[in-house]
């Protein structure tokens, strides 16, 4: 009989129950930042939400909560899961905007966050769904650098929404795919995103704070025109928005919205 080749003990020591491929790296961990102002009637639900969806899908994450200076029990709730949860309290003393609570929020992911971690922000009131952050997290796996659930996307559903808004809405993303056009982009307002850990931290240590200089909800369109100048990979995946899950009346006044974005989108247009 003759003898075995000697890359077949090799292949023993390498196989089932062996030491792990040098090339093999920790699971990437997934951190949420959720800018919250008054959202006491909705946070609470969603931290579960969030929860019961990282469990079924068996993913490390932490929550990073910045309350922008609530004057309701939004930080208490917060703190009140932290019993159960991995969350992160952050708090501005007074009311700061948007622009400086997301931004906050994603300065304090990347100071955390790995290069193969993914920073995934959204909206505290509840309407977005955290189950889809798992499609935003493989679509980043995938390949992009940044995932926006979109509502301009095959299979996207959006509830609750009064039709003026929506029309408005999609009139916004019109204008922007017409002036700033964005290879996979369609959605450039929506705050559900997710973000690879070394892009955020590569866009935060070249522009600093200076990554959202916009207060209000034109933020979104803010961060999204500056990782564009970085050549960054945009990908997106289907939105679904449940706006009859909200509890409150809405925070966005869409006219000054409107008129800010469009001044936002004149002055990135001439360089400004």
């Amino acid at each position: 009989m003759s003898e075995a080749p000697a890359s077949s003990s090799r292949a023993t020591r390498h196989g089932p129950g062996g030491a792990s491929p040098p090339w093999r790296k920790p699971r990437s961990k997934i951190l949420v930042v959720l800018p919250a102002y008054n959202e006491e009637a909705n946070l609470g639900a969603l931290l579960e939400r969030i929860d019961q969806a990282m469990f079924e899908n068996g993913e490390d994450y932490a929550v990073i909560v910045v309350d922008d200076g609530s004057r309701d029990a939004t930080a208490r709730v917060a703190e009140d899961h932290a019993r159960h949860m991995p969350i992160v309290v952050l708090r501005h003393e007074r009311n700061q905007g948007l622009g400086a609570t997301i931004r906050d929020g994603l300065m304090a992911a990347a100071e955390t966050a790995a290069d193969d971690d993914i920073v995934v922000a959204m909206d505290a009131d509840n309407t977005h769904t955290p189950g889809l952050i798992h499609s935003i997290v493989q679509r980043v796996k995938e390949g992009n650098e940044v995932v926006i659930a979109s509502r301009y996307r095959p299979g996207s559903y959006v509830r609750g929404v009064p039709l003026h808004r929506r029309f408005l809405s999609y009139a916004a993303s019109l204008m922007m795919r017409v002036v700033f056009p964005t290879h996979g982009v369609r959605d450039y307002t929506c705050g559900y995103r997710g973000y690879r850990g070394r892009v955020l931290k590569d866009a935060v240590a070249k522009m600093g704070r200076g990554l959202v200089s916009e207060d209000g909800f034109q933020c979104m369109v803010d961060i999204l025109l500056k990782l564009r100048t970085m050549g960054v990979i945009f990908g997106e995946v289907p939105l679904i928005l449940r706006y009859d899950l909200k509890g409150g009346a809405s925070k966005l006044r869409v006219g000054r919205t409107i008129v800010r974005t469009l001044w936002l989108a004149l002055r990135r247009r001439f360089g400004r």
